[in-house]
């Protein structure tokens, strides 16, 4: 009953958080099944990160236009971090809105590290996936084309277009799960969730 009661309280003192948390699980479990994080949980994450920031900065006597600021840098970067990705076909836009709705409630410096910790254990991920399946040749030959293709190939579109004809040999990976656990883990570390 004790842990509850923490628990209770720690979500009650830390809710921005939590309701961050609780999204990300959410887009990780449908990403998982799905192959995709819906419009219905990212665009509802940036606007009521948004209004959250806006909001809380007025009451605390920084300035609604303070927070609104706050957000609208967060949401900035986490777009940019993985724009480049999606550009080129290496990830879903529901991914990309994801992050940038974790930005809109935590703002940049949180997201950036969030970010760093999430591609940490995507690496990590894909490689137990890789080696589960027991294809790590066929995987790492793909990964090396990957790599060469986006030193020589200047053109976002064609990037995309050669990454939309492979598509159907690769192993996918949700990229919702890592940014879930990373920025969970992110969130756990710097005591965040207590």
């Amino acid at each position: 009953m004790e842990i509850l009661s923490s628990l209770a309280e720690a979500i009650s003192n830390h809710w921005p958080v939590w309701v961050v948390t609780i999204t990300l699980i959410v887009a990780a479990v449908i990403d998982g099944f799905e192959l995709r994080v819906p419009n219905w949980i990212t665009f509802p994450l940036i606007i009521s990160g948004w209004i959250y920031s806006t909001t809380a900065a007025g009451l605390h006597g920084d300035g609604w236009y303070m927070g609104l600021a706050w957000s609208l840098g967060g949401t900035f970067v986490g777009l940019s971090l993985l724009l480049p990705a999606y550009a080129i076909g290496g990830m879903g836009a529901g991914d990309v809105k994801l992050l940038a709705g974790v930005g809109a409630w935590i703002h940049s410096t949180h997201t950036f590290y969030a970010f760093g910790v999430s591609v940490i254990v995507g690496a990590l991920l894909a490689i137990m996936m890789v080696l589960a399946r027991q294809h790590w040749s066929h995987h790492a030959t793909q990964f090396q084309m990957i790599a060469r293709e986006i030193c020589t190939v200047r053109d976002p579109e064609k990037l995309a277009e050669i990454a939309r004809q492979r598509k159907p040999t690769m192993m996918l990976l949700p990229y919702g799960i890592p940014i879930a656990i990373g920025t969970i883990m992110y969130f756990a570390w710097m005591n965040m969730l207590v």
